[in-house]
């Protein structure tokens, strides 16, 4: 009988350490999501986390994309960190209604692995003239930025063994392709509804990494969803070019609101600390100094509404400039690199009426009678305690003044305050009716 059981407690231990050691062989897939406008942000994100999946051991980093495009550099920042990945890049246009657009294109061209959902598509990669003037660059650059962009593409995918004539055609006609399509066509591997039925897919598919070829194992995968950290998402957020926009007109009306009525210390705070995020965010993007120079010289046009009366001229400049400011802003045809103009209308409108509410109420509080001081006796009536003659003696506001006069007054005579002379009242007799 105690045989039986020590058998029994041996085949069990036997199972649970199968179990445990056939778990921990499970291979572990790091998903990590980037959706938005590629930035240099987005390129540090993935080189990160390609180098933390490296770390953990993970069978593979899958990379959930949905993108209207972004900056040239940071694209060829993240296709260098994917063909030089010491694992399987898999990227995976996700979810429905997805694309991987522009920059897109060539991400998704550089991974060990291409995939797109059901319902979404990918395509029109025509470079755009970033800090070159936009669509007015010449003819002959414009050629060689395509001409570069399209070799740089076939390259990449000629590498990953697919379509060099359509990434070709998405470079030079900015073709665009849905998921099956692309599929057709070998511009992609897989298409997929979902992580899992993908991992399904991609079970023992040999690719060639920097190091040679791995089959990837996906038997009882692990997935591990990876967050963006705090830090990493807000600086990807600021390096949107319509909330770098916003940070910046926060910025300048808080320090305006400031400059305008010295002391209230919390807009002040808030405008500087916006500015300063405003800085970063647009370090990262491709700004056209003009647009910053015209959107401040809006806000001096602003201020200086306060110190001159020039009767609303100065406020109508400060919203012209405050307007071509923002469309000059960002040096770019790429669309997802440019303000949007839902968000530059309402901006402009919000912000120029802060401004204009802001000189109100300081023209308001500047024309607005004294209560203390000199000034506020200034037009004060009262009567004369003497005889006036050069001068005498008045009452006002519980006080004795000594009054003087060019002009004789008799004791008892209405009078009124026209000038404060140090300790002396300038003082004219009002004419009775």
């Amino acid at each position: 009988m105690f045989k039986k059981i020590l058998y029994a407690l041996i085949t069990v231990s036997i199972f649970i350490s199968v179990g445990v050691w056939a778990q921990e062989k499970s291979p572990v897939f790091k998903v990590i999501t980037v959706d938005g406008v590629i930035t240099s942000p987005t390129a540090k994100y993935i080189a990160g986390s390609i180098e933390d999946a490296q770390k953990d051991k993970a069978e593979g980093l899958i990379i959930l994309l949905d993108t209207p495009g972004g900056m040239d550099t940071a694209m060829r920042d993240i296709a260098k960190s994917i063909l030089n990945s010491p694992l399987p890049v898999i990227v995976f246009v996700y979810p429905s209604g997805a694309r991987a657009a522009s920059a897109g294109v060539i991400i998704t061209q550089a991974a060990h692995i291409a995939a797109m959902a059901p319902s979404t598509n990918i395509g029109a990669a025509h470079p755009v003239a970033i800090g070159l003037g936009g669509s007015d660059m010449d003819k002959t650059m414009s050629t060689k930025v395509e001409n570069d962009a399209a070799a740089y593409a076939r390259s990449i995918a000629k590498t990953r063994g697919r379509s060099e004539e359509w990434v070709e055609k998405a470079v030079r006609k900015s073709e665009s392709i849905t998921a099956e399509e692309a599929l057709k066509l070998n511009v992609i591997d897989f298409v997929a509804p979902d992580v899992e039925k993908l991992l399904a897919a991609i079970d023992q598919k040999e690719v060639n990494l920097a190091q040679g070829k791995k089959k990837i194992s996906t038997k009882n995968a692990i997935v591990n969803n990876n967050k963006m950290g705090t830090r990493q998402g807000i600086l990807a957020a600021i390096s949107d070019p319509n909330i770098s926009y916003i940070l910046l007109l926060i910025g300048l009306a808080g320090l305006y609101f400031e400059l305008s009525t010295p002391g209230a210390i919390l807009p002040g705070v808030i405008g500087g600390i916006s500015l300063l995020m405003a800085f970063f965010g647009l370090s990262t993007l491709p700004v056209n100094y003009t647009g910053i120079l015209l959107i401040i010289f809006g806000v001096i046009l602003f201020f200086a509404e306060i110190k001159v009366m020039s009767h609303g001229i100065l406020s109508v400049g400060g919203v012209i400039s405050l307007v071509l400011g923002s469309l000059f802003l960002f040096d770019t045809a790429e669309p997802a690199l440019r303000i949007s103009l839902q968000v530059l209308i309402p901006a402009v409108l919000i912000v120029s009426g802060f401004f204009i509410v802001v000189i109100w109420i300081a023209t308001k509080a500047q024309l607005r009678k004294h209560e203390t001081g000199p000034e506020a006796i200034i037009g004060a009536e009262t009567e004369a305690l003497t005889d006036i003659s050069n001068e005498g003696k008045v009452f006002l506001e519980g006080q004795y003044w000594r009054a003087i006069s060019a002009v004789p007054i008799k004791k008892g005579a209405k009078v009124k305050i026209i000038k404060v002379k140090g300790l002396s009242l300038i003082v004219e007799e009002i004419n009775k009716e």
